[in-house]
């Protein structure tokens, strides 16, 4: 497309002409040029109010109630009011079509920015990256959404608010126990269950020894010791394997307490947890991918001529402030910005591809010099999360840029050391132990059920693996633990053990 003569928008007020206008510009420079693969986009424009409270029911545009979400909109509303926090300039969804919320406040240059970075750079992410592939549905999630709102609701009036909302109080104490981390077999047929358990019972028929009715009575053989593992069968006669890593599917398919409606509230809950899982994988990666293409967009746009020289300084001071890291020691710190360093990785990968030094080509011998960035970042997109990307493509110069060091994490050493510096064998220690961090092991707790004893007392057995010899937080455990005994309706053991 050659350069216009006149700029898409002149005006700072938005109009719904020029919204259509800066929609279809920023569409072909992100199909045509950037080559990305997008879900229909659906853009709408909302209110501060109705942004609040996208905030405080988890970023969905529907939910079932719960006091939690009022709770969150209440605070979020009062610190906004008074000034302490600002609001998002836009809001994602991932769902086919992709459903952009814009702030009604904001001025026609930040809708176009939000437009390319949202309607299109977190787009092709959610439908790209194979954690969304194998993870989430896009095309089901707003319809379970309304079935969940729905469900919700007609369980308050049948069976009392007090009692529905005390389930999803303990659900949602346990969501982050509530995933799959790994993917799990394709769930067999009713049918071939049915023939399973048919053959099973042909078995047992076959090996049943009529010796058993000869003997007196009391001198059967005893059972096995299975007090850890006297689990019953579900009603297609199958047993999960243990140990159980999601502790809401193995309360939801054999808490010997729950009713039918409970375990189809866990099970929501559940699927909401699934949902955003890969979410919390990708933080570094989604936000810097939309900030790399709404970059690359808002730049493309200038240069054809279609936004003003006003346009363009007002989306440089927004995007420098979006991709500010603060020093260590600077009171603004808190951790290294995602947008910043996802920014910084994908922009340094376009450098290495197109004018490589030497160390570069050293490093990134698969791709440095080959002018081809587009493939590359497209291939990053699709196939790491935060800890592989940073392992694979961190560079020794963004290492440098950002003045990283590391730190040993001895809590039994009597002073601190720095374990990797600037050189060569500290650069690959600097990157690894980076991209730990990102790795979301390493922060959760590994909680897995490892026994239950359905047919005796009813208890059920739950092991803590401690990462680096560190336990549960006493305060935390003491409040999540009576969740997880009012689902299972007996008694549970947790054990902590060192992961070795």
């Amino acid at each position: 497309m050659e350069a216009m003569s006149a700029p898409l928008f002149t005006e700072t007020e938005w109009t719904f002409q020029a919204l259509d206008r800066v929609l279809k510009a920023v569409e072909e420079i992100a199909i045509d040029d950037l080559k990305l693969d997008v879900y229909p986009n659906q853009i709408e424009i909302i209110s501060t109010e109705q942004m609040l409270d996208a905030y405080s029911a988890m970023g969905m545009p529907l939910m079932y109630n719960h006091w939690s979400f009022g709770k969150l909109f209440a605070r979020e509303d009062a610190l906004y009011r008074a000034g302490h926090i600002g609001l998002a300039y836009e809001m994602v969804i991932n769902s086919n079509p992709c459903i952009s919320y814009l702030l009604e406040e904001n001025s026609m240059t930040m809708q176009t920015i939000v437009i390319a970075h949202a309607a299109f750079g977190h787009n092709h992410f959610f439908k790209n990256n194979y954690l969304f592939q194998q993870w989430t549905n896009a095309e089901s999630i707003l319809e379970y959404l309304a079935f969940a709102k729905r469900y919700i609701a007609a369980c308050e009036e049948r069976y009392g608010h007090a009692e529905v909302e005390a389930v999803l109080d303990s659900a949602h104490a346990l969501m982050d126990q509530g995933v799959f981390r790994y993917c799990r077999p394709p769930r067999p047929s009713r049918a071939r269950l049915m023939e399973k358990q048919r053959k099973r019972m042909e078995h047992a028929e076959e090996d049943y020894s009529e010796l058993w009715r000869t003997l007196p009575a009391g001198a059967e053989p005893p059972p096995p010791d299975r007090e850890r593992w006297d689990l019953d069968e579900d009603e297609f006669g199958s047993v999960p394997k243990l140990p159980e890593e999601n502790l809401l599917y193995f309360l939801e398919k054999f808490s010997p307490s729950l009713k039918s409606w409970q375990r189809e509230t866990l099970r929501i809950v559940r699927h909401l947890a699934q949902y955003f899982y890969p979410q919390r994988q990708t933080k570094l990666m989604n936000e810097g991918a939309a900030t790399f293409v709404h970059h690359t967009i808002m730049n493309t746009l200038y240069d054809k001529g279609l936004l003003t020289e006003g346009a363009i300084f007002e989306f440089l001071a927004s995007h420098t402030a979006v991709v500010f890291q603060p020093d260590f020691d600077d009171p603004r710190y808190s951790s290294i910005n995602p947008y910043a360093l996802g920014f910084a990785m994908m922009s340094d990968i376009k450098r290495i591809s197109e004018q490589p030094a030497d160390e570069d080509r050293a490093w990134f011998p698969s791709f440095a010099g080959n002018g081809d960035w587009r493939d590359v970042l497209k291939d990053a997109w699709a196939n790491y999360r935060d800890e592989s990307f940073i392992e694979q493509f961190l560079s020794p110069k963004l290492m440098r840029d950002f003045k990283l060091f590391a730190l040993s994490d001895d809590a039994e050493a009597p002073v601190v050391t720095v374990s990797a510096i600037h050189d060569e064998a500290g650069y690959r220690r600097l990157r690894s132990t980076l991209a730990r961090q990102y790795d979301v092991g390493e922060t959760d707790p590994n909680i897995q059920v490892t026994g239950a004893n359905l047919k005796g007392n009813r208890k059920l057995f739950i092991e803590h693996r401690m990462h680096r010899g560190v336990p549960l937080n006493a305060q935390i455990k003491a409040q999540v633990m009576p969740h997880i005994e009012r689902l299972w309706g007996h008694e549970v053991a947790l054990e902590e053990i060192a992961a070795e």
